[in-house]
């Protein structure tokens, strides 16, 4: 089931995110999803240091995947 989430939330990614954010030399990966629905994503690029990334990671990202796929509970950001 997880593997099938992970694919599904690449889509939502590949195609309702990651168009806006390679608008502004930025990416997005996601990491992992555990077994609670929680995605764990990473900006890059641009994203990676941009001051409005928090409003990003909750009003674009996490919106956009919690509205496609249901199973997701919520997304964080895994910060290296």
């Amino acid at each position: 089931m997880v593997h099938d989430v992970k694919e599904r939330i690449n889509k939502v990614l590949d195609e309702k995110v990651k168009p806006y954010l390679h608008i502004d030399r930025g990416d997005i990966e996601l990491i992992d999803v555990d077994e609670c629905g929680i995605a764990i994503i990473r900006f890059k690029g641009a994203c990676y240091e941009c001051p409005i990334k928090p409003m990003t990671l909750r009003g674009g990202v996490e919106r956009a995947i919690m509205q496609s796929i249901p199973e997701v509970k919520r997304v964080e950001e895994v910060i290296d």
